[in-house]
């Protein structure tokens, strides 16, 4: 059991408001396009590996062609991938619905929204081939609705080809020039990757998530980190070459990370907790920023983890970012432990135990839906904190925040839509991060990857079960009145 953290030096007041943050900070809402567009072969979009992980038993795929792998047949879903059977062929319909989600998003008050590109949309074949006009115009037509509402926007492109031999400037760099010339005009901010650790452990180790592999669970999650940090150097050199000067935009990538607090004040327990923070932040901005990954993911990995050129290091150095953007939900205490039986070898190189519960018993914090979210306001500001230390005081964006609520077909909408614990999260969080710049969040339920579904961590419900209608929730109404600045609100209980 855990040693339980002194608070006192950590205790905010739950009390926030819009005069709390600078003029300038700005508040946003963040979708993924997998998660919400449905639409999956309309618009002359191509297969993406979402649809081949929710639509295929196994992994066979046909190609129409040796140079264009086109999906030529589906067979039924393997509901075991996904946790209620589901996919997202129609998600929450954004493809037709995008003006109404706009429309609130513009409701709200919201003045920046964190979309994705659909790569497939933009190259159904993958390959860089040819643009797909139609997606271009699909994009372009949300673009244009999000200025109309005076929404500036930042857009994470995706995540590079999921094979681990795709060499960084084969594929990714036609995809990012290929949104740099349709967008940039009017896109400011760039986000190339969103959460590259998801893809290379519960997409290439632990095979939770699309494609779906573990096979080489000790050399592939490793092998398509590498890829992925050279494909972001590609994109921003794209960048800056190309299009920067003309556009003025920035670019960065978003990477996820929960807090690793320590144990004990026993070195060892220290040393593990910073080591957890190698293997989530480091493995990708270590070698945007010094050129090498963490000397401790080197240590316990050995020869499994790549090496980068001496050219290829000058390259990332070159191209690191403009901006950083962080994904963070919560926390956990991390012990250090030299024999891990840990299920996952990716767990198991780094020898720790990630703990719930303190010494006495008492949990961290307490459980949303998932049951890896624990609700522990402290870890933002700690993460915030330790990101503008160690990176020398990047730009920073929370490009996701949230908890979720579990789908309960018994209750009624009324009762979902009061959804005062998130209420409750978004102002301790908020007040943690307005303290982290004295020393989000999503915007509609959605397919939640994995567990398809039955997690809702929405600030607007949508009612699965009647023509996807969307009804803000309670946590909604909270933010249009935060963000309008109401002073007559201060003192007064939520």
């Amino acid at each position: 059991m855990a040693q339980k953290l002194n608070l006192d030096n950590l205790a905010v007041s739950a009390d926030v408001y819009r005069s709390s943050f600078p003029s300038t900070f700005t508040f946003g809402v963040a979708t993924s396009a997998y998660l919400i567009e449905g639409g999956w072969n309309e618009g002359k979009k191509g297969p993406n590996i979402w649809d081949k992980f929710t639509h295929l038993q196994g992994i066979s795929f046909l190609p129409c062609s040796l140079s264009q792998r086109r999906l030529c047949s589906l067979t039924l879903c393997d509901s075991g991938k996904v946790l209620d059977g589901s996919n997202g062929d129609v998600a929450v319909d954004h493809y037709h619905r995008y003006k109404e989600d706009i429309e609130l998003i513009g409701a709200l008050g919201f003045t920046a929204y964190r979309f994705s590109i659909s790569w497939s949309r933009i190259f159904p074949d993958g390959l860089g081939t040819e643009v797909n006009e139609e997606g271009i115009a699909f994009y372009n037509n949300i673009i244009n609705s999000l200025l109309e509402k005076a929404v500036r926007h930042s857009l994470p492109l995706g995540s590079p080809p999921t094979s681990p031999g795709i060499h960084r400037g084969d594929y990714f760099g036609l995809y990012a020039e290929a949104c740099f010339a349709n967008f940039g005009d009017r896109v400011k901010h760039w986000i190339t990757l969103n959460e590259p650790l998801q893809t290379s452990v519960n997409g290439h180790c632990i095979g939770i998530f699309a494609p779906g592999r573990n096979e080489k669970p000790l050399i592939e999650p490793y092998l398509v980190s590498h890829h992925q940090v050279l494909a972001h150097a590609t994109a921003v050199s794209v960048y800056r070459s190309k299009y920067k000067e003309s556009q003025g935009g920035q670019i960065g990538l978003s990477v996820d990370c929960e807090w690793a607090e320590a144990n004990s004040e026993k070195m060892e327990d220290k040393v593990a907790a910073g080591r957890r923070i190698d293997f989530q932040l480091g493995w990708f901005l270590d070698p945007l920023f010094f050129g090498d990954y963490p000397a401790s993911m080197r240590q316990k990995l050995g020869d499994n983890l790549p090496t980068f050129t001496p050219e290829e290091k000058e390259f990332m150095l070159q191209n690191s970012w403009d901006f950083l953007g962080i994904n963070h939900y919560t926390s956990r205490i991390i012990a250090h432990v030299s024999n891990n039986e840990a299920e996952s070898d990716f767990y198991k190189a780094q020898e720790l135990e990630r703990n719930v519960e303190w010494e006495d018993g008492e949990p961290i914090g307490d459980r949303a839906a998932s049951d890896w979210l624990y609700i522990v306001p402290w870890g933002i500001r700690k993460t915030l904190n330790y990101v503008s230390q160690k990176y020398n005081h990047p730009s920073i964006f929370i490009t996701e925040n949230g908890m979720d609520d579990e789908d309960d077909g018994s209750a009624s909408i009324h009762d979902m839509l009061d959804d005062k614990r998130r209420v409750a999260y978004f102002k301790s969080y908020l007040a943690n991060v307005a303290e982290a710049i004295k020393d989000a969040w999503s915007l509609l339920d959605n397919f939640e990857w994995a567990q398809g579904f039955t997690k809702r961590f929405g600030l607007v419900y949508v009612d699965y079960k009647n023509g996807l209608t969307r009804h803000p929730n309670s946590s909604a109404y909270w933010f249009m009145k935060f963000l309008k600045g109401d002073e007559d609100n201060k003192g007064k209980k939520e």
